[in-house]
């Protein structure tokens, strides 16, 4: 039995590397692409990105902090999303407790290393910031609730409320008036006069008025005191930087709140003046709880698919109401029946850690990702984010680009770099025809005129691909021999060629 599992071992590498030849392998399923480049069928406006969540992970004194932030700046994106998240308020709020006696608790002693290590990072890109989680103690509860002393222990329970104790809303907008006057204008004056100096001037490109309004994690919004909200927020800090740009919404569930869309994007309903620069999403997909992994690509790409007409019925709105607006949808990704249970019983940390996946779901992950890439090029979408770039060891989430025990990005993070690397706005759109297989393929034309093609395997198995034009042209691959490395880089001699399950893969047509 030894000797035979060596013997096959070759075979199996072969099987999983893209752009073996098709001659070299055991016949297989197939797939025929073509892609007439005289067809233009649009132009894309989407750049790929993905948004960073604040964590311990990040931590100065992490072992890989160093890894993860070049990891951000070797990615080199635009529109990255800065997320402080309510699971840690001391690296979320900058003032965990309310003015009294003449002093205040403001303090961004923890905040501070992480937006400066974000901000060096992202130095010539721009960015969206999100400071979501409004200091607890602005909202009435029962009784006082309990933050963390260790700014690395989890809480999910330090958003509750849901009536601001100052219905005026002036309390809650002079925060994030001081949030911004500190990160952009070298400081702020305090509730009691006293100047506290930053020293920062740092450039925000957007500003995103909380997230996930529509759902539990934090105090839920109806529309109408959502936008309220956004339109006190947007002139205050209009008043302090006229520079920056918002988004508004950033919803977790679009599919069930249409009338959120209809109601924000209907200018009537804002004060004169009020912009609507850029609106957000959010969409995961998920298994079932008993659901085998080897059904997953199936689910998940059939869930992509139901989301993707969720999105062009948003996008038929905005053009209606607002069409200057621009979309970002800066969460898309997936995560597993488990991490969705705990996170939905607020339970998800050391204790109850999202068990391991399969080593096949990073690609998987990835996969999905450029599909929805591929798909969203043609809808006018602006930014793509995938979510997200790392997490804590203490979470394990599934929605991670970044091996945080090895150190290094996983397959996710190499397909969101391919893609970013060979595709964005102004890309033409070839028309493109696939007949067999499960294989989905879209052709690009840059603003030099080269001509490049995205194939995605949608299933984990390998498919014999012929490519019109292919033999002599550059595949660039990501799959699950690559895995956590840079893709591969083949010259194909021949074609047809072979694309491996859950494979990611860029043909570079005028490279020879």
């Amino acid at each position: 039995m030894k000797r035979i599992a060596v013997c096959l071992l070759p075979l199996v590498l072969l099987l999983g590397t893209c752009g073996v030849r098709a001659a070299d392998v055991v016949p297989r399923e197939k797939a025929s692409v073509t892609v007439d480049w005289s067809k233009v069928t649009g132009v894309s406006s989407a750049a790929a990105t993905v948004q960073l969540v604040l964590s311990p992970l990040m931590t100065r004194s992490e072992p890989h902090h160093d890894q993860f932030f070049q990891a951000l700046r070797d990615l080199g994106c635009d529109y990255v999303r800065l997320q402080p998240w309510v699971p840690y308020p001391k690296l979320a709020v900058a003032e965990l407790d309310a003015p009294h006696d003449g002093k205040t608790s403001w303090d961004f002693s923890n905040i501070d290393p992480y937006v400066a290590d974000f901000m060096q990072a992202m130095q010539g890109h721009s960015t969206i910031w999100d400071f979501s989680t409004i200091p607890q103690w602005m909202y009435k509860t029962p009784k006082p609730v309990p933050y963390p002393s260790d700014p690395n222990e989890i809480t999910w329970h330090y958003a509750e409320g849901t009536e601001l104790r100052d219905p005026s809303m002036k309390e809650v907008v002079d925060y994030y008036t001081r949030l911004v006057s500190w990160y952009t204008q070298g400081g702020f004056t305090d509730e009691f006069g006293k100047w506290h100096a930053s020293g920062h001037h740092y450039k925000i490109d957007y500003w995103e008025v909380l997230n996930e309004e529509d759902e539990h994690f934090e105090h839920h919004m109806s529309v109408q005191e959502y936008t309220a909200f956004y339109d006190a927020v947007v002139t205050a800090i209009d008043a302090v930087d006229p520079r920056i740009k918002f988004v508004g919404l950033a919803l977790a569930a679009p599919t069930f709140h249409p009338e959120y869309f209809e109601y924000f994007l209907n200018h009537q309903n804002h004060k004169p003046g009020i912009p609507l620069d850029m609106i957000s999403y959010h969409w995961y997909a998920s298994p079932g709880s008993d659901e085998p992994p080897g059904n997953w690509p199936n689910t998940f790409f059939t869930e992509a698919g139901g989301f993707l007409n969720v999105v062009r019925y948003i996008q038929a709105i905005r053009e209606r109401l607002s069409p200057e607006t621009q979309t970002t949808l800066d969460e898309v990704g997936s995560g597993s029946a488990e991490e969705g249970r705990l996170l939905g019983l607020r339970i998800l940390g050391p204790k109850h850690r999202v068990p391991p996946v399969p080593d096949s779901y990073w690609n998987l992950a990835g996969a999905l990702y450029a599909y929805l890439y591929g798909e969203l090029t043609t809808m006018g979408i602006q930014a793509v984010g995938v979510s997200d770039l790392g997490h804590s060891l203490d979470l394990g989430l599934t929605t991670t680009s970044f091996d945080v025990p090895a150190g290094r990005p996983n397959a996710r993070y190499w397909v969101l770099k391919l893609l970013h690397e060979n595709f964005g706005p102004g890309d033409k759109l070839a028309q493109a025809g696939v007949s067999g297989a499960n294989i989905y393929a879209r052709g690009f034309i840059g603003s030099a005129g080269q001509r490049r093609v995205l194939l995605i395997n949608l299933r984990n198995r390998p498919v014999e691909v012929s490519l019109e034009g292919g033999a002599g042209a550059t595949l660039e691959c990501v799959d699950q021999v690559t895995n956590s490395h840079p893709p591969a880089k083949t010259h194909l001699t021949a074609d047809p060629f072979i694309l491996p399950g859950l494979a990611v893969g860029v043909v570079s047509l005028d490279s020879h």
